[in-house]
């Protein structure tokens, strides 16, 4: 009769025991539910304009919503694309919507989708020529067809992007005022090549006249002259309005609601921090905390003016 060896018993002992000791738990682990990895909310999708003054004003809304700690990234787009990713959700605010001229036209289908916040600054666009030319000779945009002041301008009117309000309403006036039919072009192009075109005719005396708005930080540098445009094709003053899509809105928490909402920035200010952001190439975080630093109660302040801005709307 054959035998197990002892030394085979004594494995096989102790491997059922681990086996059964083993059942309980894997019958526990297998009737307990798997639960799926927590989903990180996404964080607050903010558009800026691709300009230098855009940014320098998102530097101030980036340090509102770190100070609220919320979760946020910024996109840089050209006007169109930046209005179209807001209309399809792809971005949750903008800075900022010129209202109602410059890019109301960009956001009336989807008006009713938006939360108007804090209005920053009152912008407004213009043609503008060197103080030294003038006033009697060149007063309006009509006078530019004088022969006496076009046989002295810089035909090529040199312009930034084609979205921009100032680059739709200079287009406007060159049909109005027939100014091709005296020699003028008007020309799109980037923000540098409008800087640099008429930094280039200060530098030679030359008369020019630049497609400009306020604020920006060339105003800081000359003085620019703005030429009366009387059939109101530069649409006047607009509210330069932070945006956010109603959708988003659980995304900040009140206090940095309120604080958004009551957000002034004015016009000089932007113009200066314009010019640290676009000429001196200062980060535009850091030109907006140095500037929130100088008065700790501005927050506090925009908080207040925010939540009465809030009670109004829904009442």
């Amino acid at each position: 009769m054959s035998h197990t060896p002892r030394s085979s018993v004594g494995r096989r002992s102790v491997l059922l025991a681990a086996a059964a000791s083993a059942l309980p738990a894997m019958s526990v682990r297998a009737v307990t539910p798997v639960r799926a990895p927590v989903a990180k909310s996404r964080p607050l999708r903010v558009g800026v304009i691709d300009l230098s003054f855009h940014r320098a004003s998102a530097g101030v809304v980036a340090q509102v919503l770190e100070a609220g700690d919320v979760d946020h990234q910024f996109t840089f787009a050209p006007h169109e694309r930046l209005y179209e990713r807001l209309g399809r959700g792809e971005l949750d605010m903008a800075v900022s919507a010129w209202m109602p001229g410059s890019h109301g036209d960009y956001v009336r289908t989807y008006e009713h989708e938006l939360i108007r916040l804090g209005v920053l600054y009152q912008p407004y666009a213009l043609w503008g020529v060197p103080d030294y030319v003038p006033a009697v000779e060149l007063a309006t945009v009509g006078d530019l067809r004088r022969p006496e002041v076009a046989g002295r301008m810089i035909k090529r009117i040199q312009g930034i992007a084609p979205g921009a309000g100032i680059s739709r309403f200079s287009q406007e006036i060159m049909r109005m005022y027939d100014l091709g039919a005296h020699g003028y072009e008007f020309a799109n192009g980037s923000l540098e090549a409008c800087v640099g075109a008429f930094e280039s005719a200060m530098a030679q005396q030359r008369w020019v006249v630049v497609p400009l708005w306020r604020p920006q930080y060339l105003h800081a540098r000359y003085r620019i002259r703005e030429l009366r445009e009387p059939q109101g094709l530069l649409r006047g003053v607009d509210d330069a309005t932070l945006v956010l899509r109603r959708d988003a809105r659980t995304k900040i928490p009140d206090r940095t609601l309120a604080i958004l909402a009551g957000m002034s920035l004015g016009n000089e200010t932007v113009a200066m921090l314009d010019e640290r952001v676009g000429r001196e190439g200062q980060p535009a975080a850091a030109a907006a905390a140095e500037w929130l630093r100088r008065d700790p109660d501005r927050l506090d302040r925009w908080a207040l003016a925010g939540r009465r801005v809030l009670e109004e709307a829904r009442a």
